[in-house]
């Protein structure tokens, strides 16, 4: 590695204990997929996108690379009496992380916050992350959002369906959490949420609505409440009637398990497709009960969003850690669901050095052969990677093809199969 080599690259951010991020131009920064660490090639790392956040880890140790040593190195380092801390980001929607933070734990450390924890340096004057764009449509981009508009129309909403209980729960999701999804409903445009069920027949171990206690803390809160068909009626025909190639959506980050609603649901689909044919009625789900989508797909249901974490049973059911249904269950909704001709995408969340293992892929692909797909929309995986990987029993064997190397080798074998992020308008 020549002199220039050596400098011309990503340098290493870290944090002190009051939070105050620094770079350290003697060490590059570092990768990982799983367990291993690596170093980012250039052709791996984009600017920080617009919008995206840093988070310092607590009782952790940043891991860099020396490229005078050639070697990984753990910056544990005082400054003025205070540790080094990693730092990771937490990248903006519609954006893709292909390296996880390298970092170790100190002992007895704290299970991080449900994020994802990207890989982030410094080079040229500002900081650049292991990701790529994996959706151009900009509905959730920062730039797109004006918060004194937001608050002014969530506002006059909420007046004027005083009466409406999952208006008034949405108005809290826009205002309090600041849900792009439920800020879109209230600007009027692109998809709505329409969460119905307070319960759920899994119990995730990265589920962001509910925590068992000594977990990491949700991010928000569920829904405490079953609306009726009519309240839900009503902001599905509020929004598709009034926007362009809406889309509404049942299986929102603050519910439960929507097809334990699936009668509510049902009725709902009815009432909406009675008003209007305008917009797409889509479902998010974990896809455990094919009979109750069975019914949802009768009463019009135009597309599913199935969610998975792994193809392997074992990593499957230590995560899900479903009540009452399996794998199986899943597998045959999502041949029901593409046999009926409704769209179908699968929620792959993407977790660098487990989702791209080559085995991995492979099953994915023998499925997508078997029972067709329309998308695979890429989400980032918002856990702590070391509580996830030792709670499912990762087994560090095979070949990671990294999650661009899954992208190209899936495009190549499936030329019709799409990417992104979001969930499609399919229709005006």
């Amino acid at each position: 590695m020549t002199n220039k080599s050596k400098r011309d690259f990503p340098t290493l951010v870290y944090a002190n204990e009051e939070g105050e991020i620094f770079d350290y131009p003697g060490l590059h920064m570092a990768g990982r997929l799983g367990n291993n660490f690596i170093r980012p090639d250039i052709s791996e790392l984009i600017p920080l996108p617009e919008g995206s956040e840093l988070f310092v880890l607590p009782d952790t140790v940043p891991v860099a690379w020396n490229p005078f040593q050639e070697d990984f190195v753990y910056f544990d380092t005082e400054f003025q009496g205070k540790r080094a801390l990693a730092v990771a980001a937490f990248m903006a929607p519609a954006y893709t992380q292909t390296y996880l933070c390298a970092f170790k734990k100190k002992d007895r450390a704290q299970v991080l916050p449900l994020f994802a924890y990207t890989a982030v340096g410094w080079w040229k004057g500002r900081f650049w992350v292991c990701g790529f764009r994996s959706d151009p449509d900009k509905r959730q981009d920062i730039r797109g959002f004006n918060q004194r508009e937001v608050v002014k129309r969530t506002k006059v909403l909420l007046r004027r369906f005083k009466g409406n209980r999952l208006f008034q729960h949405l108005g809290k999701c826009s205002l309090t959490y600041g849900c792009p999804a439920a800020k879109n409903l209230f600007l009027g445009r692109f998809e709505a949420p329409l969460p119905t069920s307070k319960a759920c027949n899994a119990r995730c171990l990265g589920c962001l609505s509910l925590q068992e206690e000594g977990g990491p803390p949700a991010t928000q809160e569920r829904i405490t409440f079953v609306p009726s068909s009519r309240e839900v009626k009503e902001v599905a025909l509020f929004h598709l009637k009034r926007v362009k190639r809406g889309v509404v959506s049942f299986g929102q980050g603050c519910e439960g398990e929507p097809l334990l609603q699936s009668e509510l649901i049902s009725s709902a689909i009815k009432g909406i497709r009675k008003n209007t044919r305008k917009g797409t009625i889509n479902l998010n789900s974990n896809s455990s009960l094919p009979e109750r989508l069975k019914g949802l797909i009768e009463s019009g249901l135009d597309s599913i969003r199935i969610s998975l974490n792994s193809l392997y049973t074992d990593y499957y059911d230590r995560y899900y850690r479903p009540k009452g249904y399996s794998l199986k269950d899943v597998l045959a909704s999502w041949k029901m669901a593409k046999e009926a001709g409704l769209h179908v995408s699968l929620n792959l969340f993407i977790m660098p050095g487990v989702t791209d293992r080559e085995d991995h892929v492979e099953r994915l692909s023998n499925l997508i052969e078997r029972f067709g797909l329309d998308l695979i929309q890429l989400r980032n995986h918002n856990i702590d990677p070391d509580w996830y990987l030792e709670s499912i029993g990762f087994e560090d064997k095979g070949n990671a093809l990294g999650v661009k190397g899954m992208v190209r080798l899936l495009k190549k074998r499936f030329p019709q199969l799409k990417f992104g992020y979001f969930n499609p308008p399919l229709r005006d």
